[in-house]
């Protein structure tokens, strides 16, 4: 024992406290995390993220060939609209439907070129859409609650996301960054 150990018995003791404080301090942290996800309900897993709606949809949609006939409701924007979806066994669910592969000019724009973009997109939307016999197929999860992707056919267009791209409406997108529409906005 040394002589400073003699005079000071306690300071044996706090050096063994010293070696355990890391580990005192990753098993609090861990606690807090733990706490934390609980009290936001942050969800673990992609499918506690979705709807009870998007999860029957999605699980009765069957393959991608599959069709289900929907009563739009509303047209939100130009690539993006709420629907009543059919599903079979009679059952009814209603969500927003996103159009594959396509991406519209957002209502909330940033410049005047954007808004007006956008309010040309969501017309012709609307007006595709309105051609009757809406039918959803090829349909997944969305990365936002409450909405699914999909390919959308009415009675006179096959394919409303190619028909968007073709008049200039939209632009195609497959997931990551989505470029500004306002430095765009000559095209």
């Amino acid at each position: 024992m040394s002589s400073s150990d003699r005079i000071n018995p306690y300071r044996a003791s706090r050096r063994r406290f010293a070696s355990a404080l890391p580990w005192v301090f990753i098993v609090g942290v861990t606690a807090g995390v733990m706490l934390f996800r609980q009290w936001v309900h942050w969800p673990i897993s992609q499918t506690e993220s979705r709807s009870p709606e998007t999860e029957l949809i999605l699980k009765h949609s069957g393959s991608a060939d599959v069709r289900h006939p929907v009563d739009v409701l509303w047209t939100i924007d130009g690539d993006t609209f709420e629907a009543r979806v059919h599903l079979p066994d009679g059952l009814d669910v209603a969500t927003r439907v996103r159009l594959r592969g396509i991406d519209a000019a957002e209502l909330k724009a940033s410049c005047p070129e954007e808004l007006q973009m956008a309010q040309a997109a969501t017309v012709a939307l609307r007006g595709l859409l309105g051609q009757g016999a809406v039918a959803i197929y090829n349909i997944g999860p969305d990365k936002y609650q409450g909405r699914v992707v999909a390919d959308v056919a009415t009675k006179k267009t096959e394919n409303v996301s190619a028909a968007m791209l073709a008049s200039g409406h939209a632009r195609a997108y497959n997931g990551g960054h989505r470029g500004a529409w306002c430095a765009n906005a000559s095209r």
